[in-house]
């Protein structure tokens, strides 16, 4: 496949002249700052907050690169995955109805949501009943004229990694951008996409503080990407878009791999436990294999009640009984060890209260 990424580029996007705050335009440490109109005496809170950060992130993005083993021309960091994703369809995507977006339901439920924002159409490939890529799926997405197709991989919300041979397939033969989401990655046994840039010139990949490093209250995602797309996503995003606090508190979270390396033990730890221990119960039906932080359930004889149980005990988990392949299942977060203890009791009280009637039938 040869891949033209000029052509996959809007046409205004190509011809328009980007923002650029004198913060972009100025290499080094200024002595003097008098540009951007702040307030030079201080903030009325902490007083590191009254300058803006810097617009490209090069801190952060250089202790990133070191880690990822990619360079920082390669990284892209947004307001959460979200960013990115919306980012991306406003970059090829012509609202209207002209371009489209290929999706793989049941997937992340952002990807439309960014479509139906900029007015662009969508065309789905559902995976199959073990939600997986076969080899019609793979045809299919091949076929597509589509601008993006989004892999979400470990994939959300059934937990599973799509198999690398027919993800490997579409990034060969797949006229348009080919987004990995890897959200979930930590999480899984397989190696990221990004040990895979040099070699797919359309390859995208997602990644996010928010999961395994546990900052999703700082809304930091990052996209891994050639320096050619990379450079396309710095021209339209909005000039600040990572705030100084997000920037240091990021640098702080880079520094301390191992604490990052220890909840990630912990949280598989947990995952085991909850999935040696669900399917003792007679209103679990299924648990689906996991390669996330979650684990997709499917209840007998009635999710959505099993989930109004739980609501009413103050635990909420995530109802997917309306997504495609997903009837009658909730995704459960794999939580602390008091957190999943309590789960599962709440689970064994519905179960007692339902009696007879919640045991599957053979």
């Amino acid at each position: 496949m040869s891949f033209d990424l000029e052509s996959l580029i809007r046409p205004n996007i190509r011809a328009m002249k980007p923002y650029s705050s004198a913060r972009d335009e100025f290499q080094g440490e200024a002595q003097v700052m008098l540009d951007a109109n702040e307030n030079s005496l201080g903030s009325a809170g902490p007083a590191q907050f009254n300058r803006y950060p810097d617009p490209q992130q090069r801190a952060v993005k250089t202790e990133l690169a070191r880690l990822k083993g990619v360079e920082p021309a390669q990284i892209f960091l947004g307001n959460g995955s979200d960013e990115a994703i919306d980012l991306l369809v406003r970059l090829t995507c012509t609202p209207g109805g002209a371009d489209s977006i290929l999706l793989l339901p049941p997937t992340y439920g952002m990807y439309e949501v960014a479509a139906h924002l900029n007015d662009v159409r969508l065309e789905r490939l559902p995976l199959t009943a073990d939600f997986q890529l076969s080899p019609s799926i793979v045809a299919g997405v091949l076929a597509s004229s589509a601008k993006l197709v989004f892999v979400c991989s470990p994939n959300n919300p059934t937990g599973n990694l799509l198999h690398a041979e027919a993800v490997e397939q579409i990034l060969r033969g797949f006229r348009g951008l080919v987004v990995v989401d890897e959200a979930y990655a930590d999480f899984a046994a397989a190696p990221s996409w990004t040990t895979r840039l040099a070699e797919f010139p359309n390859l995208v990949v997602l990644q996010t503080f928010s999961k395994a490093w546990g900052l999703a209250g700082l809304r930091l995602g990052m996209a891994f990407a050639a320096p050619e797309i990379i450079g396309y996503l710095n021209k339209i995003k909005p000039p600040y878009n990572i705030s100084e606090a997000t920037q240091q508190h990021a640098l702080a979270a880079l520094a301390a791999a191992p604490h990052f390396e220890e909840l990630r033990q912990q949280l598989l730890s947990g995952r085991a436990w909850l999935a040696a221990r669900l399917p003792a119960l007679p209103i679990v039906a299924e648990v689906f294999p996991s390669d996330a932080n979650f684990l997709l359930v499917r209840f007998h004889p009635d999710a959505t009640a099993v989930y109004d149980y739980l609501l009413g005990r103050g635990i909420v988990v995530r109802n997917r009984t309306t997504q495609p392949g997903c009837a009658g299942t909730l995704r459960l977060t794999v939580g602390s060890p008091g957190e999943n203890s309590k789960l599962l009791a709440a689970l064994a009280a519905f179960s007692t209260a339902a009696g007879p009637e919640a045991r599957p039938v053979n």
